[in-house]
């Protein structure tokens, strides 16, 4: 100091030691001695935290924005944004969702992911499988449960991947499409924890490429992966991954939907277009309408404003007495008449809808041998229902309303080709539509049908089956005459 300012102040010298010996630390630092007590050197202090400050902070600012931007580089590369569920904004958690739906997903998930306890045998249970014709919101009902669940929602896509595909080794695809999908399904194995791989339209899946997931799905939860060129195998237990398939066996013949036995064995397997859980029929029909309220213009307030009050309306709008009905919204007499009128015209298409869909499914449930009639392929879903609801209005009659469905009908029978005819005529029989010459047409197809269905080579086999058990039963008559006689 006194080089620094050439001057000299006694009275500000202040007599202190720069040597002290504090006492009564806890830890482990290597300068803490034996004894739990530091030796402070305050210059050496002084030059130490300067250096700290100065160098080590500044080196360790460094290196974590290197380290944001290797993250942000290889999160881009994986594009991990792409595999956080997003809830559609036209989601709606319906009574379907609520009583049916989420107890038998979570009862699976919870023997998946092991909150089921140590004493359950989860390698029973080890997938859950949802099938239904397409519309039905398989692919919308899991991304939810994943967002709610706090999950990466890893989507392979089935039709990507194709029947080509037998291995989980991205070098083996055939294409770029199947390569992606299969570097998605080893990236979820590589992560290994708060994921859930969703296969999607497994019926577009070859059997031996589903066959890799058995091992993943029983008690030992392992499977074989390539990562980036190099193979390994990967232990899932006690981790919170959960597998998920979900297909849609209407789409293709039976011969081409395969699904491993011993996959079969350890899934929950659940149709979404055929729900038939005791008490769980009111609510799937329900379910038409709530999934339609956000597609209709004048319903869709209604939805995002007092959703509490849909049941309610329904009610009034099929028995038209507004006694004991209590509503939580503000609503004028116009909207509550206008929602009513509009509720009342998608309960009509509703009852359409749901007859199309069971004849849909009970159609697609027949092997061709045994039908009597042609295949019927028109369908009923949820996608149908969204279709139809935006084009009601308040003020459309009956037969606008039987001019909406035949005209969406028609159009959705376009892509049938020649099956359009029987599947329209198919459908006016079900709604009771038909005239006397359609249904005289129609009569023609079934009988051509069924005399086509016998021409063919299966058919030309059973005639001839049969026509040999009748010579059989006919010597055997004569056989025993003879015998009577002799």
């Amino acid at each position: 100091m006194l080089l620094l300012t050439q001057t000299y102040d006694p009275a500000r010298v202040v007599h202190t030691p720069t040597l002290e010996t504090l006492e009564g630390f806890q830890g482990t630092h290597p300068r803490l001695a034996d004894d739990r007590t530091y030796q402070l050197n305050f210059p050496d202090f002084r030059r130490r935290l300067l250096h700290y400050d100065r160098a080590t902070v500044a080196q360790y600012e460094a290196f974590q924005e290197v380290k944001k931007q290797l993250l942000g580089r290889a999160a881009e590369d994986m594009r991990l944004e792409d595999f956080r569920p997003r809830v559609l904004t036209s989601f709606v958690r319906n009574r379907l969702i609520d009583q049916v739906y989420l107890p038998i997903i979570g009862a699976n998930l919870a023997k998946q992911i092991g909150t089921a306890g140590e004493g359950k045998r989860t390698d029973l249970m080890g997938l859950l499988l949802l099938i239904s014709p397409p519309g039905y919101g398989k692919t919308t009902l899991m991304e939810y449960v994943a967002n709610r669940l706090g999950l990466i929602f890893m989507k392979i896509n089935g039709p990507a991947i194709g029947h080509a595909v037998t291995s989980v080794d991205p070098a083996q695809a055939p294409n770029a499409g199947a390569r992606q999908e299969l570097e998605k399904l080893n990236l979820a194995f590589e992560m290994g924890d708060n994921v859930m791989i969703y296969v999607d339209d497994i019926q577009h899946c070859n059997p031996e490429f589903l066959q890799k997931f058995i091992s993943l799905c029983d008690a030992q939860r392992k499977i074989e992966g390539v990562y980036q060129g190099r193979p390994r195998t990967y232990d899932f237990r006690g981790r919170k991954v959960c597998v998920v398939m979900a297909g849609n066996p209407y789409t293709e013949s039976g011969d081409v939907f395969q699904l491993p036995d011993m996959l079969a064995n350890r899934a929950d397997i659940y149709n979404l277009g055929d729900i038939l859980t005791a008490g769980s029929e009111d609510a799937f029909r329900l379910s038409y309408l709530e999934n339609a309220l956000t597609s209709n213009a004048a319903l869709a307030r209604l939805s995002t404003q007092s959703p509490q009050d849909v049941p309610a309306l329904i009610r009034l709008a099929e028995t038209g007495q507004q006694d004991g009905l209590s509503f939580e919204g503000n609503h004028s007499p116009e909207e509550l008449n206008e929602y009513v009128a509009v509720l009342q015209k998608l309960l009509r298409l509703r009852d359409v809808v749901a007859r199309v869909n069971a004849a849909y499914i009970a159609s697609a449930a027949q092997a061709d041998a045994y039908r009597t009639e042609p295949p019927f392929k028109l369908q009923g879903s949820y996608r149908n229902m969204n279709k139809l609801a935006e084009k009601v209005r308040p003020v459309m009659n009956d037969q606008e309303i039987e001019q909406l469905l035949a005209a969406h009908y028609e159009s959705e029978a376009q892509t049938l080709t020649s099956a359009t005819e029987a599947n329209l005529l198919k459908l006016r029989e079900l709604l009771g539509w038909l005239t006397p010459e359609q249904a005289a047409r129609w009569q023609q197809i079934k009988q051509t049908y069924l005399d086509n269905l016998r021409n063919s080579g299966a058919g030309q086999l059973l005639q001839m089956l049969d026509k040999l058990e009748n010579i059989a039963g006919g010597l055997s008559g004569i056989r025993e005459a003879l015998k009577r006689e002799y």
